[in-house]
């Protein structure tokens, strides 16, 4: 990293956040949450950074509660779509590179092999659509800015958008406390690791290869499937089975298939993301101890 970078992060206390802040420690990068910036005011986004006069900024800003955007798809608009649409037309003014994270559920899950960056979004909740629409408005407003769609985002730090659990913390919990544990096997994706990830955006930002990549973790697997290898590696045996989406009660239709392809980052060379269970594994080995 050149040392005239100054970077800011939007959602510097998020599981993603917190490890960007980590990974870029040595750039003093400038955390900012909810309370410093609000993305989806125009005056916010352009008084923020016209005074922190940033070269980059990373935001992982997002209202992705999947079931509460339905029910208020303003906010979910205001916050996944017109956000971005605001940073981007503040990035080209004010001269600095922007690159905003997206999801896999951007697609609908049919195509069945894993989707890569030319494959066609087709959203299937609100949620989605709000994260398609800010892509295409910071694609169609920004000069120089990266796209990147993730999957499945865990960390060692907590999940503000879910009560502080991630969906390890609520699987170790849930066996800790002795119960029938049931999780779906007819949804499949690649859990990610925000360490790996802000790793890897960090090698991306360096290339200045502009556009829309795909980061997450390499290999897939069934949520059922991501939970047994968590037992496997904590060393617990709870009463695990699978069960399907159809005896969920969400009313949330979500893709049984959002495997992503780095496919952009393996075309640059730069794919550094390990396998799944690689990943998962590292996050065991250095999982902070509980007090």
């Amino acid at each position: 990293m050149p040392d005239s970078m100054k970077l800011v992060v939007i959602g510097a206390n998020g599981q993603l956040g917190m490890d960007l802040m980590k990974v870029f420690a040595d750039v003093n990068p400038v955390p900012l949450t909810h309370g410093d910036i609000e993305v989806s005011d125009i005056d916010s986004v352009a008084g923020t950074m016209s005074s922190l006069k940033p070269t980059l900024v990373i935001n992982t800003a997002a209202y992705h509660k999947v079931d509460d955007c339905e029910k208020n798809p303003d906010r979910a608009y205001q916050v996944n779509s017109l956000g971005p649409l605001n940073l981007a037309r503040v990035a080209d003014s004010q001269q600095f590179e922007l690159l905003h994270i997206s999801t896999d559920y951007v697609f609908d899950g049919k195509k069945q092999v894993p989707y890569v960056e030319t494959d066609v979004p087709h959203p299937l909740n609100v949620y989605g659509v709000t994260k398609v629409a800010g892509e295409h408005l910071m694609a169609a407003n920004a000069s120089r800015y990266y796209v990147v769609r993730s999957s499945g985002l865990y960390g060692h730090n907590k999940c503000r958008a879910k009560g502080g659990r991630n969906f390890i913390d609520t699987m170790l919990a849930l066996a800790n406390e002795g119960k029938n544990i049931r999780v779906v096997e007819d949804e499949v994706l690649t859990p990610t690791y925000t360490y790996h990830l802000a790793l890897q955006i960090r090698e991306l930002v360096g290339t200045h290869a502009y556009g829309l990549y795909h980061a997450t973790n390499n290999g897939y697997c069934s949520w059922y499937e991501f939970a047994r290898e968590i037992f496997r590696l904590a060393g617990l045996h709870p009463d695990l089975k699978p069960s399907s989406v159809k005896e969920t009660l969400s009313p949330v239709k979500r893709p049984s298939y959002s495997v992503l392809e780095n496919a952009a980052l393996q075309s640059l060379k730069i794919d550094r993301m390990p396998q799944w269970k690689e990943s998962l594994a590292h996050y065991f080995q250095h999982k902070p101890t509980a007090t």
